[in-house]
């Protein structure tokens, strides 16, 4: 069996988040959607579960945070390549989200950090497979060494 992986984000306009994540390519599930959450699919193993402020309320004791004004957690999702990180982040501001920081080029790895209509933060990445394989040091000294070569 996979490990599905559900991120639970606060909304204060459901119908806003649902139409924003559905213009970045996520897909609604019907079946785990309704007047109080939507579930949000990236992938068969990724999704969102965007709940309003009040029902997300409902599974902590703990004070639900304005991510508008607050930090509670940033979620990084990996792209193919470095065209389809600058793609989504076209896409998130045209769909009404705002870049969060500027993008960030490590050579082996570009990300962008990003925020939904909400204030949500998501990030979105690229990293060099050989990177991702064998870490950044080693990639990097690698690329020193064939550089000097």
């Amino acid at each position: 069996m996979a490990t599905n992986i559900f991120v639970n984000l606060p909304t204060a306009d459901l119908p806003k988040a649902k139409e924003f994540y559905s213009s970045l390519g996520a897909e609604i599930v019907p079946e785990f959607t309704d007047d109080n959450a939507a579930c949000v699919k990236w992938d068969d193993n990724v999704f969102f579960m965007v709940l309003t402020k009040e029902y997300f309320g409902t599974f902590t004791d703990k004070t639900v945070v304005d991510p508008a004004g607050s930090a509670q957690v940033i979620t990084a999702i990996s792209r193919d390549s470095r065209e389809d990180v600058d793609t989504i982040r076209q896409a998130v501001l045209d769909a009404g989200g705002s870049e969060h920081k500027d993008p960030q080029d490590y050579g082996f790895m570009y990300s962008v950090s990003m925020a939904d209509p909400d204030g949500n933060i998501i990030e979105f990445l690229w990293m060099d497979p050989v990177a991702a394989e064998k870490g950044p040091e080693a990639y990097m000294a690698e690329a020193t060494e064939q550089a000097g070569a």
